[in-house]
């Protein structure tokens, strides 16, 4: 069985130019459009943060606030996506042990938990175009997509067995072997995000299962998501 980051490299081989997730923030009116070439790019600079600046290895644990947060987020799929390809888990709890905190813009929510934990805590902005916070975050914390930006293109591959742990939450706990098996999708579908799991496994992990695509929105407006659903000739998520 091919793992999930081994299925996001042959995607990158056989249908790089074509989009991987396409994300829409209803409220700021932000779409943006990612390749899986483009994603790969973002996974690969993230895998280098991740073990050359924080010592990441197989079997540590990064807490992920942001996947509950704003768990549809491009970003929050890049960074799963980065962690998988390490043999990291993402967790999405109390965090009883995680050697790195990542949370979103309102970062100083995670701050007591990161100094609970004894973990290093990156901030991401989520802006549209991936760029940093427009003032200093605060001390003690680092600016994902300013660390992230000068790190280099390509990661090496590395063997992950299949059996270590990669997801731990309140919904469910899985290895790399079952977020390989979950339902695929060849279709290009629309998921408006829920809670971290349901979100990320008929997302992210539906499109590279099945070879389709993922079409996020953040918003409640029916008329709205009507809209972009005819635009994107998207199919809802079951």
């Amino acid at each position: 069985m091919q793992l999930i980051s081994q299925r996001l490299q042959r995607r990158t081989r056989v249908a790089g130019g074509d989009p991987l997730v396409t994300y829409y923030d209803l409220s700021t009116g932000e779409r943006t459009e990612l390749s899986a070439t483009t994603v790969s790019n973002w996974v690969d600079k993230t895998c280098h943060l991740l073990t050359d600046e924080y010592g990441l290895d197989l079997g540590d644990v990064v807490l992920l606030d942001l996947a509950r947060t704003h768990p549809g987020h491009w970003i929050t799929a890049c960074l799963q996506l980065a962690c998988w390809r390490l043999g990291v888990t993402v967790a999405v709890d109390d965090g009883a042990r995680a050697q790195l905190v990542v949370a979103g813009p309102l970062y100083e929510t995670a701050r007591e938990q990161a100094d609970r934990l004894g973990a290093d805590l990156l901030a991401c902005r989520l802006h549209p175009l991936g760029l940093p916070f427009a003032e200093r975050v605060q001390e003690g914390v680092a600016d994902y997509a300013l660390e992230v930006r000068g790190q280099p293109d390509q990661f090496p591959a590395a063997a992950v067995p299949g059996e270590l742990p990669a997801w731990r939450s309140p919904e469910a706990t899985l290895s790399q072997d079952d977020l390989a098996a979950v339902a695929g999708s060849s279709t290009r579908r629309l998921v408006a995000p829920t809670t971290p799991w349901p979100t990320v496994r008929d997302g992210l992990l539906a499109a590279l299962v099945g070879g389709g695509s993922v079409v996020v929105v953040v918003g409640d407006d029916d008329a709205a998501l009507a809209r972009i659903r005819h635009t994107e000739k998207a199919e809802p998520a079951a």
